[in-house]
C-alpha cells in the first residue's frame, strides 16, 4: 500500500496514492479430485453428481452425464446455469481450479473460476483442452469464455484476462460464452 501519513498535533490523517485504494485481482487454487476432495451425493446408471469443497468453503457441484462433466458453485450450485453447462465432445476435469478473487468490497472474495477440461477430439488420439471461464454471483453463476489452452501459448493469460474484464458485466440470462483466441478443440 502506498500512502503517507501526516501528523499535526493530535490529529492524523492518511492520504492513498491512486495505486493503493485500486480494485486488486489474484489468484487462488483448490484441488479437484473427485475420489479424495469430494463427496459422492446422487449416483445411478446414467451418471454421477459429488459436493466438492472449494475456495474458502465454497460448495463446488461436479456433475457427470453422458460422458460429459458439469460444474456450479455457490449455495445455490445446482440451481445456476452452470450445473446445465458443459462442453460438446465426451469430456473429463482437470485436478484444480484456479479462482480470480477480488478485495472490490474490501475482503478478498471470487468472482469467477478458470478450470481445465479435457476433451475428446474426433478422429484422433489426443485430446484436446479447454480453459473453461465460469463467473460467480449468486443467481448469475455460468460460463462466460472458453479458451483453447492447445492453440494458445498464452492461454491461461487470456483465461485471466476474459475473467477480469468480462466477469462483472456478463448477463447469464443474455450473453453467450466468447470463444478467446484461436480455437481447434472442436468445431464450432
Amino acid at each position: 500500500m502506498i500512502g503517507r501519513i501526516f501528523a499535526s498535533g493530535l490529529s492524523v490523517a492518511v492520504v492513498l496514492t491512486g495505486a493503493a485504494t485500486a480494485q486488486q485481482i489474484e489468484s487462488s487454487y483448490t484441488d479437484l479430485d473427485l475420489n479424495v476432495d469430494c463427496t459422492v451425493m446422487q449416483s445411478d446408471d446414467f451418471g454421477s453428481t459429488w459436493a466438492c469443497a472449494g475456495l474458502k468453503g465454497m460448495p463446488v457441484m461436479v456433475a457427470e452425464g453422458d460422458l460429459r462433466m458439469f460444474v456450479s458453485y455457490g449455495l445455490t450450485s445446482t440451481t445456476e446455469k452452470a450445473a446445465k453447462q458443459t462442453l460438446p465432445p465426451f469430456n473429463r476435469l482437470g485436478d484444480r481450479i484456479e479462482w480470480r478473487v477480488s478485495n472490490a468490497e474490501g475482503h478478498w472474495k471470487p468472482f469467477a473460476t478458470i478450470l481445465r477440461v479435457f476433451t475428446r477430439r474426433e478422429g484422433t488420439e489426443t485430446e484436446g483442452q479447454v480453459l473453461v471461464v465460469t463467473k460467480l454471483a449468486p443467481g448469475a453463476t455460468c460460463h462466460i469464455a472458453y479458451v483453447d489452452a492447445l492453440a494458445n501459448p498464452d492461454a491461461n493469460d487470456l483465461a485471466r484476462k476474459a475473467a477480469d474484464e468480462k466477469a462483472s458485466d456478463f448477463d447469464c440470462d443474455k450473453d453467450e460464452p466468447e470463444f478467446v483466441g484461436k480455437f481447434e478443440a472442436w468445431e464450432r
